[in-house]
């Protein structure tokens, strides 16, 4: 290769009209700077972006811990109001009981108005009763007792409820207490 008039160097092919100049140092610094700093920037931006989105997820991760510690400390906080009024309820029917005149039509009618009270508060709260009388039996919401004999119902259904089962959400809390009907001897 040899050197032209203003000192770049030629091609091979000795100093040609159609001779590639090379990029001369000083240019080729100024770009590599340029793109270095570009880099940096860049660089520099997506660490900032990394670093908020940890502090983002430490901040979630702090408050879902508050709100399972809330949950925990105050989740029963809907249960027991909605029981207050019942526990009243049986206060009165005590007071009343400890009268010196009972009147015992009136203590029944108490009792029952409590119980309707309960009911009312137990169904607010998503438990519902399982009452499957007449229904075929189902041993994943059914406890049988005893197995009697029936000529009037079909085998294996529920004749009779020894204890009302609950349900809360749809997911058994107590299975029911049966009695399931089965084929006469």
């Amino acid at each position: 290769m040899s050197m032209g008039e203003n000192g770049e160097r030629l091609g091979a092919q000795g100093g040609g009209a159609g001779a590639v100049a090379e990029p001369a140092p000083a240019a080729e610094l100024e770009r590599l700077q340029q793109a270095l700093a570009q880099a940096e920037e860049r660089a520099r931006g997506q660490k900032e972006q990394y670093l908020r989105a940890v502090a983002e997820l430490d901040n979630v991760r702090k408050r879902a811990q508050r709100d399972i510690e809330a949950a925990n400390r105050y989740g029963l906080e809907k249960f027991a109001a909605e029981l207050l009024p019942v526990r009243d309820s049986l206060e009165l029917a005590v007071q009343s009981a400890s009268q010196p005149e009972i009147d015992t039509l009136a203590l029944k009618q108490g009792q029952e108005a409590t119980l309707q009270l309960l009911a009312k508060a137990l169904e607010r709260l998503g438990l519902a009763p399982i009452n499957p009388v007449g229904e075929a039996f189902d041993p994943t919401r059914h406890e049988a007792m005893l197995a009697q004999p029936s000529a009037t119902a079909r085998p294996d259904t529920v004749l009779q409820v020894v204890q009302t089962g609950y349900e809360l959400n749809g997911r058994v809390v107590r299975p029911a207490r049966v009695i399931v009907a089965k084929a006469p001897a």
